[in-house]
Order: structure tokens, then sequence, then C-alpha cells
């Protein structure tokens, strides 16, 4: 064997020895207080509104993602990993600068999906109890409502929430965040939302937004919907 053979063999050893040139392993994702709450139905229960594979999507994938963003933020914040997501994103003021902006979307997509899964699924054709009484004094009627949150929803330019809002006074108010921004941080308790990121709902109704919408009001649970509203907690 050459010289030169021999040095290329041993050079290969070495890199394999030393684990040189083979593929790194993934990192594990971040772990800490912040945990994926899971979906308390099957992923295909809102079938044929919302489809199975974006649940998946939605839910495993985009949702973990905002829970593992923010694990990594509040690593050596133990003030922060203490509180609770909503606790945080309701009280942005108190966040340091230098993890505000992590908290503010991170926090906020993990409150928002975290809301949001509690109030879909099967549970009542129309809101009732106070909710009920209160949509109508508001918006006239229940159907004069659902076109109002709709318009909000279909009119979010780019990605963000339309929500239908209980105000420290208890009076209801429709109002939109941009990306994930959440409404407990101006005080206002969130009741129902409409998620209008496109991850969403691209997968079953491509860019036609308003037919999403429509089906979102198919797959609202709204006995856990009039409940919240009752129960005086903030989310």
């Amino acid at each position: 064997m050459s010289g030169l053979a021999s040095a290329v063999l041993l050079t290969s050893a070495s890199a394999k020895a030393s684990g040189v040139g083979a593929q790194a392993a993934p990192a594990p994702a971040p772990t800490g207080p912040f945990t994926l709450p899971p979906l308390p139905y099957a992923y295909d229960a809102l079938e044929p509104y919302f489809d199975a594979e974006t649940m998946h999507l939605h839910h495993d994938k985009h949702h973990q993602s905002y829970v593992d963003k923010l694990n990594a933020a509040v690593v050596g914040h133990p003030d922060l990993a203490s509180r609770s997501v909503y606790d945080l994103v309701a009280n942005l003021d108190a966040v340091p600068m230098e993890v505000l902006a992590a908290i503010r979307n991170q926090g906020g997509g993990h409150a928002n999906h975290s809301f949001w899964w509690e109030t879909l699924g099967k549970g009542g054709s129309a809101p009732t109890g106070e909710l009920a009484k209160s949509i109508d004094a508001k918006f006239g009627s229940f159907s004069a409502f659902q076109e109002k949150l709709t318009a909000a929803a279909t009119g979010v330019f780019g990605s963000g929430w339309a929500w239908l809002v209980k105000l420290p006074g208890g009076d209801l108010e429709i109002s939109t965040t941009p990306n994930q921004d959440s409404p407990l941080t101006v005080g206002h308790k969130p009741i129902v939302g409409i998620d209008v990121w496109e991850h969403a709902y691209y997968l079953k109704y491509k860019n036609k937004r308003p037919d999403y919408v429509k089906a979102y009001f198919s797959v609202v649970n709204w006995d856990a919907v009039s409940a919240k509203f009752a129960d005086g907690k903030k989310a």
C-alpha cells in the first residue's frame, strides 16, 4: 500500500472515530415549563369543516413550535417561567426587553391556540344563557353578530385573528389582532376567536378565506364558549 493510500485510510478512520463528516443529530426540542395541551377531541372530529390533516399540522407542528420557542425564551428568566402564558401576555409591560418580542409572538401563539382548541368541537349550535342575551343586546341578533365577526375575520390583512371579546366593564366587542397578539394584552377577555393565519385553512380551503370562516361557525362549541363568558376568568 502506498504512503498516500495509507494516509487516506488513516484520515478516513480518524474522521469516523471523531464523528467528522457524519450528519449531526437534530437538536432536541427545548423543554421547559410550557407544554402543548392535547386536543380535547379527535383530529377528525371537526370533519368535514376542518380536515384532520390540517388539525395535525396546526396542533402538532405550528402550536408545538410556539411552545418550544417560548420555552427557549424563558431560559434564564425563572420569574417568567413560573407564570402562566395568559399572565405573561396580559402583562407584557413587565417582560424584559430582551425577550419581549419572543414572549409577545411565541407566548401569544401559545395562549391564542390553547384558548382556541377549547372553543371548538361538538356542543350546542348557538350561544346560551348570559352570552346569548349579551349578543342580542349588543348586535341585535345572533345572525347579525355572525355577519360582523365574519366581516372582521375576512378583512384581516395578512395573518392574525378576529375576536369576540368581553371588555372590563362587561360589554362585548368585535376586534382583530395582527399576528399572534392577544386581546389579553389590552385587558380584553377573549370569548371566541377565528385564526386567519393561512396554516389554519390553506390545505383545505386554499385562498378562499371566506369559505373557511363560514365553516368555522359549524365547529364552535357554543356550550363551552357560553361557559367561558360566565366563568369570570381572564381566558
